[in-house]
């Protein structure tokens, strides 16, 4: 099983999540982070250290959030490793109390 990063994480791309990664299974592009499903090893430690519930565990997924499996999967291809905290954007606090945000990804 792997980890998955959901809608929360868009415009807010918090990377708390990256510090404690012992694998470096994150990807990032320009306003959200995904995981690698063929790098992360299931340990768990990304999804207390998310400050906006946003990584969830394949098999509890909500079922709204179904499709981020697939994009963490197609965009893990496309985006670089991120292997440390970098600061969130300026706006971000604005944007994680934001539910449906799936529009405003950036590929």
């Amino acid at each position: 099983m792997t980890y998955v990063v959901t809608e929360s994480c868009i415009r807010c791309k918090y990377t708390d999540c990256v510090d404690v990664c012992p694998v470096d299974c994150f990807r990032e592009g320009p306003n959200f982070l995904v995981i690698d499903p063929d790098e992360c090893i299931d340990c768990t430690l990304c999804v207390a250290e998310c400050p906006v519930e946003a990584i969830y565990a394949e098999d509890d997924v909500p079922d709204d959030q179904q499709q981020f499996k697939a994009l963490n999967a197609e965009l893990a291809k496309a985006w670089k490793p991120i292997i440390e905290r970098k600061p969130a954007p300026p706006d971000a606090d604005e944007w994680k109390t934001v539910k449906v945000k799936l529009s405003l990804l950036e590929r």
